[in-house]
C-alpha cells in the first residue's frame, strides 16, 4: 500500500486548501520573518525543502537569493516552474524525496516549513532528513524548521472539524495514538460530485524532542520559538519553530 505522502492524488486534491489565495497573499510577510531568523544577505544560496508550488522559493528569488526548491510532487513543481518563467526568476526546482536529497555544503540557509516533516513510520527516516539538511549546509549555515508542535496541538485539539476553500470542502477527524507520539487523521475531500478519502499520519514532536533531534545531528545553537516571528515557545505558542546553526 502506498503511503499517503507518496500519493499524487492526495497533493492534487488538497492543493486548493493548502495553497488558497489567502495563503499565497501571506507569503511575503512569512518570508520577511524567515529572513530575520536566517540572517542571510541577498545572493546567498537557500534550500527550500518540501517547497510545494514554490510560494517561498519564488519570493526568496524575487529578493535576490539563489534558491533551490525540492519537492516530491510533479504537479506542484510544474506550477512553480511556470510562475518562475512568467516572472523571469532563476529558481532551480528539483523533484526528489526529502530522504534522498543532499548537496554537501551547498547552501548558506535551508527552510522546511508548514509541517513538512515527520511523515515516516521509521524514525530513522526523520533522522536521515535532518542529516541531509545538516550536510547540505555550509559551515555557519542556518536551518529554519516550522511544524505543528505537540504542545500546541494538545491545547487546540478538536476531534473533528471542516473547512471550505476555493470550492473544496475538507473534513478532518484526527486521532492521537502511540502515547502522543503520532497522529492519524481521516481526511475527506469533496469537490463538486467528487469525494476522496485519505488517511494522513505523521509523527508529533514536542519542543524538547525537536531540539534534541537537531542536536543529535550536530546542529549547534538550536533555538525554539512559538512562531516565525520569534515569540517564545510557551503556552501562547501557535507553531513550533526551530532555528539551528551548523
Amino acid at each position: 500500500m502506498t503511503d499517503w505522502y507518496d500519493l499524487d492524488a492526495f497533493w492534487e486534491a488538497t492543493a486548493p486548501m493548502m495553497f488558497d489565495e489567502k495563503r499565497w497573499a501571506a507569503t511575503a510577510a512569512e518570508v520577511d520573518q524567515v529572513l530575520t531568523l536566517l540572517g542571510l544577505e541577498p545572493g546567498t544560496a537557500i534550500l527550500d525543502l518540501c517547497c510545494g508550488p514554490g510560494r517561498h522559493s519564488l519570493e526568496l528569488a524575487r529578493r535576490g537569493y539563489q534558491v533551490t526548491g525540492v519537492d516530491r510532487t510533479a504537479a506542484h513543481l510544474e506550477k512553480a516552474r511556470a510562475q518562475a518563467e512568467v516572472e523571469g526568476l532563476n529558481v532551480e526546482f528539483v523533484q526528489e524525496d526529502m530522504r534522498r536529497f543532499c548537496r554537501p555544503e551547498a547552501f548558506g540557509g535551508a527552510i522546511n516549513l508548514f509541517t513538512s516533516f515527520g511523515y515516516f513510520e521509521d524514525p530513522a527516516d526523520d533522522g536521515q532528513v535532518i542529516a541531509n539538511l545538516r550536510r547540505s549546509l555550509k559551515p555557519g549555515g542556518t536551518l529554519v524548521m516550522d511544524i505543528v508542535g505537540k504542545e500546541v496541538l494538545a491545547r487546540n485539539f478538536r476531534e473533528r472539524f471542516w473547512e471550505e476553500k476555493e470550492g473544496v470542502l475538507l473534513l478532518q477527524e484526527p486521532k492521537i495514538s502511540r502515547f502522543w507520539s503520532w497522529i492519524d487523521g481521516r481526511w475527506i475531500v469533496i469537490q463538486g460530485n467528487a469525494r476522496r478519502e485519505f488517511t494522513v499520519s505523521h509523527r508529533l514532536y514536542s519542543g524538547a524532542e525537536l531540539y534534541a533531534l537537531l542536536k543529535e545531528y550536530d546542529f549547534r545553537d538550536v533555538e525554539i520559538y512559538g512562531d516565525l516571528s520569534g515569540s517564545p515557545y510557551d503556552h501562547t505558542a501557535r507553531r513550533l519553530v526551530a532555528v539551528a546553526r551548523t
